[in-house]
Order: structure tokens, then sequence, then C-alpha cells
């Protein structure tokens, strides 16, 4: 690895000892505390030498891998100046790679300086770890345009039947013959693993039995949590190999927004205790800014948090080799000064890397600060989640009226957001459902969100989630309002499957995954949240996986390219054709009519002689005959098989989406009937 593409902090191994380093610009004096084999208790105390410019380090000779320690730092102690120095609470080093047990909330670590004890005992410890041989470089496995399958690893495994048990809820898991196979059934382009490095609990959650389940609340931004990956980075970086050799790309879920130190009430456990001033943003009145709603905002216009991050992803890219990264809150990354800016030094140092400029980088566009809904804004490459796919595809199965337009602008890859300075192919993400919200079943069996496990009373979580229930709400006997939900489901997932631009899909909900309503699971490490395996809806997830394939053979699925409804040069076929029920092209009045929910797409294939794809809409409860239009040579049949077997000229089912594709005419004779897709 080139020099300069090394860290400069942390424990550094190296022959015959280790090198200490780490940053404050405003303490006075910084030790780093060597434990014993277990960790438990403080054996030497070592003080690390000012090298100019906030940089602390020394080499301690006599050490190697496996050491245990922490770093304590002493300067001034006045909270309302945002000064937090204390020797007396230990301070996980920002750079480590390896803790020896998980982060746990315990009140005294918030107590004020010189009111509670020595906090060693109840922090992990870094363990020092030789910098493994880098992983043979290699460009990403993933595509633009493909499938994104989120994955939250330890409720991914936890009731999975074929795991062994011991390994169930790990990384390792993952790598698994039996999750494989999965993953390769549905046509996965990459597992988005949601949050793997080690996060400590909400203060709120230990008093009610609860604990955070879903990792979005860390305190260092490289180790891994031990309870996901006791087997430390090389677990990570075996899975991400095997993945690999199956075809599938590893992208990272990572926090660089906030950490679990919260507010001014919060625990002292490491970059508060190096340098709060500088770590985090603060208002001009001294607060701790909040643009992230977790009551602290990492400082990412300041070049040590910079150099942090960069130095953390190409960790994960050199180490680990993953196909990149998906940004949580991402604009807190693009604020300078508090002020999203598309071309923030540590947005553009991250696209210019020499390691990263080649990554997969997704950002989640949005947080809660001033100005803080950037989804469109971010530079390219990077993608985006798009919540307005979301809602509009939400609202338009929901039954809302005028809905027609902006279905298709979501299904032509939305233009209206991506399509500026020029851009051709949309960065968008396309999704219905994610881990944050309802499950894409709970979308058709709810109306209202049921968070009463989370023990806030049903105040957390979005009230408004366009979601409905078919007429009864939560679980329902009536065989009619189980059929119905059950076809909103594959309406809904056929929808996703046959829009432009990325789609991504959270594990179960191509088999029909529950939370009961709850939109807001972040707490439930329990059954609420484990996937299901016994129980899955086979049928669906066979559902699922055939519109995966329809959209891998079809190319027209995985382009990137916005549709803009024009032939392309030396052709009289245009790339999308926008038709009503009979077949007709929809005018200005048909697009404006609120109560029309039909729709008709038909793709261009990559030439004139090649066939085209027609996905038939019917968001209406009625059922309707559609006509399409017939091309010299060509005639129209199924798309996807199914079990059953119809004629394919009957009325399109109501609340239904059905594929059609044209055939060579010299196929007529031969062809077998088929049903198409539902």
């Amino acid at each position: 690895m080139p020099a300069d593409l090394r860290p400069r902090f942390g424990g550094l191994v190296s022959e015959g000892g280790i090198r200490f380093a780490a940053w404050s610009q405003a303490a006075r004096r910084l030790w780093v505390s060597i434990f014993d084999e277990q960790g438990n208790r403080e054996i030497e105390r070592f003080e690390l030498q000012p090298q100019g410019e906030g940089v602390h380090a020394l080499f301690v000779a006599g050490l190697g891998t496996g050491t245990r320690y922490g770093f304590r730092a002493d300067g001034d102690y006045a909270p309302d100046r945002g000064l937090w120095f204390d020797p007396e609470k230990l301070l996980i080093d920002p750079y480590a790679l390896e803790i020896d047990r998980p982060y746990a909330y315990d009140w005294r670590l918030t107590r004020r300086r010189g009111e509670g004890p020595d906090t060693a005992p109840l922090m992990p410890k870094a363990i020092a770890a030789a910098l493994p041989k880098p992983v043979q470089a290699a460009p990403p496995l993933f595509q633009p345009g493909a499938l994104i399958y989120e994955v939250p690893v330890r409720a991914f495994t936890m009731l999975h039947p074929d795991i062994p048990e011991k390994q169930r809820g790990t990384v390792a898991a993952l790598a698994h013959p039996v999750v494989i196979e999965h993953l390769k059934k549905l046509g996965v382009g990459a597992v988005e693993l949601m949050p793997v490095t080690a996060s400590i609990d909400e203060r709120h959650l230990p008093p009610l039995g609860l604990r955070n389940a879903w990792g979005y609340n860390p305190v260092t931004f490289m180790a891994l949590d031990p309870r996901l990956a006791p087997g430390g980075i090389m677990e990570l970086r075996n899975t991400v190999a095997a993945l690999r050799q199956a075809g599938i790309g590893v992208i990272l879920d990572l926090v660089f927004n906030h950490s679990g130190e919260s507010d001014r009430l919060g625990p002292t456990l490491s970059l508060r205790g190096f340098d709060n001033q500088a770590y985090y943003r603060h208002t001009p009145d001294g607060r701790l800014a909040n643009d992230t709603g977790t009551g602290n905002t990492v400082a990412c216009d300041h070049p040590v948090v910079q150099e942090m991050v960069l130095d953390t992803l190409r960790h994960f890219v050199r180490d680990v080799g993953v196909d990149g990264f998906r940004f949580d809150l991402a604009p807190i990354l693009g604020r300078v000064e508090g002020t999203f800016d598309a071309e923030a030094p540590l947005l553009k140092a991250i696209g210019e890397d020499a390691l990263l400029a080649d990554r997969v980088l997704i950002a989640e566009p949005w947080d809660v600060g001033p100005d803080g809904y950037q989804l469109g804004n971010f530079p390219p490459p990077f993608l985006e989640w798009n919540d307005k796919y979301r809602d509009d595809v939400r609202r338009f199965w929901r039954g809302d009226a005028g809905m027609v337009g902006a279905l298709a602008t979501r299904l032509a890859g939305s233009s209206d957001v991506f399509a500026a300075k020029g851009q051709s192919a949309s960065r968008t993400v396309n999704f219905i459902a994610a881990h944050d919200g309802m499950t894409l079943a709970d979308i058709v069996r709810y109306e209202r969100k049921h968070n009463g496990a989370n023990g806030e009373q049903n105040r957390d979580g979005h009230n408004e989630n366009l979601s409905w229930n078919n007429g009864v709400e939560g679980e329902a006997d009536d065989p009619a309002v189980a059929m119905a939900r059950l076809n909103d489901q594959y309406a809904l997932l056929a929808t996703l499957f046959v829009s432009r631009g990325t789609i991504m899909l959270t594990a179960g909900d191509e088999f029909g995954r529950s939370q009961h309503g709850n939109n807001n699971a972040y707490a439930q490490d329990n059954e609420i949240t484990w996937l299901d395996w016994a129980g899955r809806d086979q049928a669906l997830e066979h559902y699922t996986a055939l519109l995966s394939t329809l959209r891998r053979a079809v190319p027209a699925l995985s382009d990137t390219r916005f549709l803009i409804g024009r032939p392309p040069a030396d052709s009289d076929i245009p790339d999308v054709a926008w038709l009503t029920e009979t077949g007709a092209p929809l005018d200005e009045q048909s697009w404006q009519d609120p109560q029309r929910h039909r729709l008709v797409m038909i793709l261009r294939g990559a030439t004139d002689d090649e066939r085209r794809l027609a996905a038939l809409i019917n968001g209406d409860r009625r059922a309707c005959m559609f006509t399409l239009p017939q091309r010299e040579g060509f005639f129209w049949e199924p798309a996807i098989e199914t079990a059953e077997v119809a004629d394919i000229l009957r009325p399109v089912s109501g609340r239904t989406v059905i594929f059609m594709i044209e055939r060579a005419a010299a196929q007529a004779g031969t062809r077998e009937r088929r049903n198409g897709g539902r």
C-alpha cells in the first residue's frame, strides 16, 4: 500500500513495537493505557508526545499484535464551552480496527468530571492489529441498474433453520451456501449490509429492556461489532470474498453523520473526550448542532474528520474488498459551516481518491437540519435513495387520484429529479420499502403505525405511511382480504422491477415479511424483525425471482438512461410508448384525468428487430380488457410463466401488473399458450 494512504493515527503495529497516535488540538496531555490480555486491568500508562498541529504520538517498544489499549486526555473541563476533558474517562481509539467487547450504555459514562469513577471497566478496549495484506484490486461487481438487497445482518439469519445455530446472526452466515443460493435465485447484484461497525444503545433503551437492532448509533467507524463479526475484520473479508466469487458485490451502510455520544447528557466515549469542539459541529451559541436528530452532528467539514472518513473508506476497500458504500444522512458529509454544498471538500475527496473513485457510492439525501432535503443534488457518480419514487408508487397503488403521470415519471427514471446539468442517465435508487418504515407486506395491511413495543406510547415513527389495509387493520381471516393483500404485493414488486434505474429490495420483502405494523423497529432485536424463513410465502418469493430473471433478460429494464418517448436515430420506434388500455397513446386529457388508474408502458428493444416489452398496469379495482398495438412480423405473449394456464386474452384483473413480450411470428406455430405475470 502506498505510504501516503496509510493512516497516521491509531495503534500502528510495526517491527519491535506499536506507534500510538491520536489527534487533539485542545488537549494539554494525552496518554495511552495498556491493559492485560483480558482487557480488564490497566497495567501501564504512557504519555504521548506532542508532534505539532494537534498530533500526539509515542512509539512503545515491546508491544505487538493483540495489545489491548485505550486513550485518556486532559485539558479544560467546561461543557458550556464545549470542553469535556476528563482523564478518568477511558477513550476508545477513533481508528480502532477491532474492539474486545461490544459497547454497552452505562449512566456512569455520563458523569461530570470529579463525580464519577474511572470508566475503564465500563469500556471496550481497542485491540492493536497489524494491517492485513491488501485485497487484490478489482473493479466493483455491482453496476447501476442492478438489484440491491438490503440486509440487516443479525435479523437476516437468526431464525434460518439451515444455518448452524452458533453462526446465526453473524456476518459469516452470509457466506453460507444456502444464503448464497437464495441471493443468486433473486438475481442480487449486491447486498447492502446495514451497519456492521460497533454501535451503542441509546440511553432510553436499556431501562425498557430493548437494544438497538439496526446499528445506526456508532461510537467509532472502523471497528466491527463483535456480536456481528466475532471473527473480526477477516470474517467480513472472507464473507465478501465468498459473495464476490458468487458474482455478488457488497455495499456497506456507514454512519458518519453522528456518534452514540449523543447530546450533552450523553456518554463520553471517544471523540467528545479527545476534542469535542473539533469533531462535532456547534451552533453559534456553543450548543451541539443537531442536524441528525440524534443529539450531535459530526463536523465533516473539519480536515481531521475528513481524513478519518477517507481512512475508514480506504480501509474497507483495501483490507476487505467491498464494492462501495451507502451513506446514512449523507447531506452531513456535504455541509460546510452548516450549509450543504455539492462541491464540499469531503464529497470531492471521495470522488477523486485513488482507492475510492470507482466504488459504488449511495447517498441517503436528507437530514433534519436546515435545507436538509437534497434529493438530486449530490454530484455524480453518487446514486441516491429516491423517496419520491417510494411515495408516488405507494400513492398510485393506494388508489390516490391523479397519479398516472407521477407513476410514469418514476418508471422512466425520475428525470424531474436527476436530469439536471444535461445528465442522460438516472442516479435513482428506487425502493418501495426499506429498513426504516413499514415492510412491503405491512404497507398493504396497516393504515396506521403500531409501535407500542418500542416503549414510546406509539409516538415514534412516521404518522403518514401512504399505506392501506384492504378493509381490515392488521391480521385478517377473510380470504378475500388476504388475496387482495397478496395481489397488492405482487403489483408493488412488479412495479419496482420494471422501473428505470437501480432498484433496492429489503431482505424478506420478497416473501412477505411483517413487523406487525411497526414502522420504526430499530429497537426490536427479536421476532418482530427476525426474518421468518419457515413461514415465508414461497409463491411470492418465486414470483420475485421471475421478475428478477425478466429484468436481467431484457436489457431495457436494467438500462439507467432516462426514457424520453422518442426513437433513437434511424428508427421509428420510441424508447417508450405510454398507452391507454385501448392501445391509444395517452393524450393530455388522459394524463390529467384524476380518475385514471390504468397505464400501458411499452419498452423498445435494443434494435428495431428486437422484441418489445409491455407492462400492463391496472391500478383500478375493476378488471379490464387491454389491447396492445400489433407490429408486423411479431405477436404478443406473456413474458412471465406461472403455474396457471389461462387464456392470455382474458381481462386483466384489478390491481394487477402483467408483462407481455413480443415474439417473432415465425415462432407462432410452435408456441404454447402461457399465462402472463400478475
